[in-house]
């Protein structure tokens, strides 16, 4: 059973631990960070990522997750949690900072504001079609030559990727955490587990 720890400082928390555990994962939640050790894999949830980003600050999370991460902890971003790892933000504050783990640039409320909102189904390799709920969801707007896509979507202005992997991070610009859907979910612990073999 693989410890997979979920950012419990905003946003989405309860509902990714109730996926994980759907799966079989055993969950930590990580607010310190000595709660990073021992742990298989990370998600990042969707929330508010200034908000996340200052909170990551001042609990004293933001570094030592960021020697996780460039230590190759396997992890999954979710909305804003994809921001947080993202290499280049637009549209973010003056102040805004993000981890590069995940070779893209993404546009913060890039697919419309809060009253925006919509759901579609989201055709994702080698799984079918994954219903995808989309929330001041970041556009990817670009990525790297490592990056390989996984899914995208037409919003009636072209395809963008909207489920993404560099290696052992993953970043998704919809919320597969607010669905009654576990493949993503399942998808990620079973990459980690394959990653730790």
């Amino acid at each position: 059973m693989r410890r997979i720890g979920v950012l419990a400082l905003q946003g989405d928390v309860r509902e990714h631990s109730s996926m994980l555990e759907r799966v079989g994962a055993r969950v930590q939640w990580v607010r310190r960070p000595e709660h990073l050790a021992e742990l298989d894999g990370l998600v990042i949830p969707g929330g508010e990522s200034t908000t996340i980003a200052y909170l990551l600050t001042t609990s004293g999370l933001r570094d030592p997750l960021g020697v996780a991460l460039g230590e190759g902890l396997p992890v999954f971003g979710t909305c804003a949690g994809l921001i947080m790892l993202a290499c280049s933000v637009s549209d973010g504050r003056s102040d805004q900072w993000s981890y590069g783990r995940l070779d893209v640039a993404v546009r913060r409320n890039g697919y419309g504001r809060q009253v925006a909102s919509f759901e579609a189904d989201v055709e994702v390799k080698g799984l079918g079609p994954v219903p995808g709920v989309f929330i001041r969801a970041p556009r990817i707007e670009g990525v790297g030559d490592d990056v390989h896509v996984w899914a995208s979507y037409d919003h009636g202005d072209g395809e963008h990727p909207v489920l993404v992997r560099q290696g052992s991070a993953w970043g998704c610009s919809f919320h597969p955490e607010l669905t009654s859907d576990t493949r993503l979910h399942e998808l990620f612990v079973g990459a980690v587990d394959e990653a730790l073999r």
